[in-house]
């Protein structure tokens, strides 16, 4: 392939992967690795590689913005991190001990089975916040953010915090463990456990995955396995596609965001399940 057509190829790839990250805070390697893989035939660890740089490069471009409009909470997000980085720990360990196989099958029944509990959500965030949880009310775990799709101040608390820190250790866990992104447990948790707005869901869950990104892309560096020619390219790509993500994001109702979330669930889900089958 011509190299400037591969160039502006992975780049444009960056740009979709963006796009979707910013708007479901998810990690671009549930997209990149398959493609960079199979449509561009890169070596495995280069494409693991150059997606550790795209999440980097799409919380980057995400959590600026988000922060400013006041979607992402920090002090969720970091109090939540601590769960998700002792699960990954635990991934990691019971690696070796594991087949994954099965483990794929089990989450993604469990994506698929989570559809459900998000089409029972209602179509827009409550007028009030619900009961907060009294770990919530302590670690002052709520705030207010301005949706511009519906025109007014939405207040929300945190709701079965122990609940969504348990989620949360589980998100770590099936990234340590089956060495994928965990950005869908995260955005699950605070939105069907935790009942969260979805938006600030998103938010938060894109400024996570950008902490725990950058924990182990130094791994990758050190090893060689990010390619310069081409993680320069599609985190270009990505930076351009959170930015836009991001515009579309705080324009759109929960509705719509709810109905776009549902196929990228289904998707991964049944793809989890096709792969822990070997086919």
């Amino acid at each position: 392939m011509n190299p400037l057509i591969f160039v502006a190829s992975v780049a444009a790839l960056g740009v979709g992967a963006g796009v979707a990250g910013a708007l479901f805070g998810l990690g671009g390697g549930l997209f990149l690795v398959p493609a960079l893989t199979l449509v561009f035939h890169i070596n495995i660890k280069y494409a693991i590689g150059t997606s550790i740089v795209s999440v980097i490069a799409t919380s980057s471009g995400a959590a600026a913005t988000y922060i400013h409009d006041r979607l992402t909470n920090v002090r969720i997000g970091m109090a939540l991190e601590i769960a998700t980085t002792t699960g990954a720990l635990s991934g990691a360990f019971l690696t070796g001990l594991l087949a994954p196989r099965w483990l794929f099958v089990v989450f993604g029944l469990l994506l698929l089975a989570s559809i459900a509990p998000m089409v029972l959500r209602r179509d827009v965030e409550p007028l009030q916040p619900g009961k907060p949880d009294p770990l919530a009310v302590r670690l002052d775990l709520g705030g207010t953010y301005y949706d511009a799709a519906a025109g007014r101040e939405v207040p929300y608390t945190a709701q079965r915090v122990p609940a969504g820190a348990a989620m949360m250790y589980v998100a770590g866990l099936v990234s340590g463990l089956l060495g994928i992104g965990s950005g869908i447990f995260k955005v699950l948790a605070m939105d069907v456990l935790m009942r969260l707005p979805l938006k600030v869901s998103t938010a938060t869950s894109n400024f996570m995955i950008g902490v725990t990104a950058a924990a182990s892309a130094g791994v990758y560096f050190s090893r060689g396995e990010v390619n310069p020619l081409v993680a320069a390219p599609v985190a270009l790509g990505v930076l351009c596609g959170s930015w836009i993500g991001t515009r579309l994001m705080v324009r759109l109702r929960t509705r719509t965001l709810r109905l776009l979330f549902f196929p990228i669930l289904a998707y991964i889900g049944i793809t989890m399940i096709v792969r822990g089958l070997g086919r």
